[in-house]
This record gives structure tokens, C-alpha cells and sequence, in this order.
């Protein structure tokens, strides 16, 4: 899969979140794995105060074919966290062996650098089937969806943190948009969606599907009849999306079509579809971009000039400097710690993820909970990384 940036626009498509690039071994390298391969990889300590569970949600809408199979049914996956009890419940999994093997197998030589048993066993700080905490208070729900051909065990260190902070927190596989996600009864969905997308560039059936993904999510977390069994912590009326890359662009897709989501935040996502010029009803919206200057300039990507006055409310473009497209994901922490420094991504992935972790945080905190967010009002000293851009 060629590698990606936010410039996805036609050609695109490689497009298709080439976050794994940052742990790709460079091509002229060869030879053995660097030192410490049988070293546990780790993803960062969660910032709150709470313990993460984690539980696992198969959901199907009967109502509603599959877009790229359409013989099959809409199918989500999705990993849900949780304020829990500490010590209750088992160590949660950072994903299963054939998902990891899927996900090498299309990012080439990354094998050289890690196994797909290693990549697999990374250490997380959720546990499975943790109890929650007593249901004294209701927590705000966040909906996270990932990069196109990506899946939702990228944004794991996000997920962590925001349900260490006392949020809800679900992460969304969309069903054949992944190199491969295993689904129940042992069924690896591989990506039907780039056969369909990268040759016409219609990658706008990608965040639409979203959309109609994520409404169908919140109907069956917070309707009458909820599937979840811990829906009871959820705080319908405070709800928040998130996204990376092509599901940065859902997150404005969905708020266009779902006035439940109060607040969004695209994480380095081209919008394929665009902002209603009627823009967002007056929701607050978050633009958290990858370093300008790592984008080839031979793929201009207007979409968010374009959609910048479409945001009628609360809004901020903020640049991370050093920070290449997959510097919002799991992917730089991991490529840190197998010894390879991408030159896309020249920004540590220890700082991309306190960055992504800080702003992301403060802004559901300033919008879902009315904390206040100083650092999102201007240029911090602590932060010199992060630009700016425009703010209203």
C-alpha cells in the first residue's frame, strides 16, 4: 500500500493512511532486526486519574447494506473504554496475530522490524472485562474512527487516555476499510473499500458511510433498547468525535448528518466531504494538522482552507511541526521503540502522542464538560511544536 499523507486527494489515494510508514524499515536497509527485538513494546501510560476497561461490541444493521459487499449486512466492530476499577479484569490485547499479520503483510518490509506476534502482544492499559466504576455520574461519550485501510487499535493510546480522563470512549473498525480486521466467528474483513475508491478517487463513499456508521453506533449505545451492557455510563448529552486522517473527515460528515455529536476533531484528514456551506449548527470543531512542510508539494490539498469559514462556530487550526501524517496515531510511539526514526515523521512519538493526548483532552474537556482550556487560546511556551494557524 503506498504510503499516505493528508494530501489524499486523487491519487491518493494512497491515501490510505500510510501512518505504518513510521515503522517501516528504510528501503535500502537489510539484514536482521535492530537490537532488543524480543523487547515488549509498550504503548504510553494513560494521563488520568481513572482505570481503562475495556469491552468489545459486534454490531449489524439489518436495515442497512453493506456499501462495498452489498450482499452482506453493515457490520461495526467496536472497542469500547471505560472509567473502571482498578485491578478487575484481565490485560486487553493490543490486537489479534492475524490482524497484525494483515496489517505487515500490506506495509511490506515493516516484518523486519517487528513480528506480527510481537507487533500483536504490544503491552496496553486497559483490562478486558474490568468492572466500572459506581454509577454515581454519567461520562461523556467520544466516538474515534480511524485512517482509511487502518484499524481501530491505532488510536488505542487515544482511547486509553480520554477514558483515563472519565470519558466513555468508542473506537470504530468499519467493516472492509481495514487491511484486515478479524470479526466474530474467526472472519478476516479485508479492504473491499480500496478496490472500489482508489481507482475513481470517490473516496467521499468513505466519510458518507461513516456517517450513517456512527448514527447507527449512537442509536444502539444510548437509544431505548441499548446492546452495551455498561450503557448506562454513558452521558448522551454530551457526545464527541474524533478522527484520523479519512476519519478526521468523517467526524464533519457525521456532525453534518447527526446533531447529537456537540464537538469534533479532525486529526489530519482531507475532507472528502465537504463542510455544509449552513456549517455546523454552531458546534465547536478542532483541525490538529501534520507539519506543512512534510507535505510533497506536488499534492496540494485545499479542502481545509475551503472548509474553514463552513465552521460557524468555536474553531481552531493548530499545526504540529515535526509531526508527519501518522504522528496522531499509535505508529511513531511504536517505530520509536523499534529503532527507526522515519524522516516523514521527524518529531519523537513520545512528543506526538503528549501533543495529540493534550489538545485532543482539552477539547472535549473545554466542550463536553466546560473545563477550561487555556491551551487552546493561544501559543504555549511548553508546546513550541504547536502552531496556530487560525483561531476563532
Amino acid at each position: 500500500m503506498t504510503k499516505i499523507i493528508r494530501a489524499l486527494t486523487a491519487v491518493a489515494a494512497g491515501l490510505a493512511l500510510a501512518a505504518p510508514g513510521t515503522l517501516a524499515t528504510p528501503a535500502a536497509a537489510a539484514g536482521p532486526a535492530p537490537a532488543g527485538q524480543a523487547t515488549r513494546l509498550e504503548l504510553p501510560r494513560p494521563t488520568g486519574a481513572l482505570a481503562v476497561g475495556r469491552d468489545t461490541l459486534h454490531l449489524v444493521d439489518r436495515d442497512r447494506k453493506d456499501p462495498w459487499v452489498p450482499t452482506a449486512d453493515r457490520e461495526l466492530l467496536l472497542s469500547l473504554y471505560y472509567p473502571a476499577l482498578a485491578h478487575t479484569g484481565t490485560p486487553a490485547p493490543y490486537m489479534a496475530v492475524p490482524e497484525a499479520k494483515a496489517l505487515l503483510t500490506d506495509r511490506g518490509r515493516l516484518g523486519e522490524y517487528v513480528t506480527p506476534e510481537r507487533l500483536a502482544a504490544t503491552r496496553t492499559h486497559a483490562r478486558d472485562g474490568a468492572l466500572p466504576r459506581p454509577a454515581t455520574q454519567r461520562y461523556p461519550l467520544i466516538v474515534l474512527s480511524p485512517g482509511f485501510t487502518m484499524p481501530r487499535s491505532t488510536l488505542t493510546t487515544l482511547a486509553e487516555d480520554l477514558a483515563s480522563r472519565g470519558y466513555v470512549v468508542a473506537a470504530v473498525d468499519h467493516a472492509y476499510e481495514s487491511d484486515g480486521t478479524l470479526f466474530p466467528g474467526g472472519r478476516m474483513l479485508s479492504c473491499k473499500a480500496c478496490e472500489q475508491v482508489f481507482p475513481d478517487g470517490s473516496l467521499h463513499r468513505v466519510t458518507e458511510g461513516r456517517a450513517r456508521d456512527v448514527s447507527f453506533a449512537l442509536d444502539r449505545l444510548t437509544g431505548p433498547r441499548p446492546a452495551w451492557r455498561h450503557s448506562r455510563l454513558i452521558d448522551a448529552r454530551h457526545i464527541g468525535m474524533a478522527g484520523h486522517s479519512i476519519g478526521g473527515a468523517a467526524a464533519s460528515a457525521t456532525m453534518a448528518a447527526d446533531p447529537r455529536v456537540d464537538a469534533g476533531v479532525n486529526m489530519d484528514g482531507t475532507f472528502f466531504t465537504p463542510v455544509p456551506e449552513s456549517g455546523l449548527g454552531g458546534r465547536p470543531f478542532l483541525m490538529l494538522a501534520g507539519d506543512p512542510a512534510l507535505l510533497p508539494p506536488d499534492f496540494p490539498d485545499t479542502s481545509w482552507e475551503d472548509s474553514w469559514p463552513r465552521l460557524d462556530g468555536w474553531k481552531r487550526w493548530l499545526t504540529v511541526t515535526g509531526a508527519g501524517h501518522p504522528g496522531f496515531t499509535d505508529w511513531p510511539v511504536l517505530g520509536d521503540q523499534v529503532g527507526y526514526d522515519h524522516p516523514e515523521t521527524p518529531l519523537s512519538g513520545t512528543r506526538s502522542q503528549q501533543i495529540t493526548r493534550a489538545y485532543v483532552g482539552d477539547f472535549f474537556g473545554l466542550h463536553l464538560r466546560g473545563t477550561p482550556a487555556p491551551r487552546l487560546d493561544g501559543p504555549a511556551a511548553a508546546d513550541p511544536e504547536v502552531v496556530f494557524h487560525r483561531s476563532s
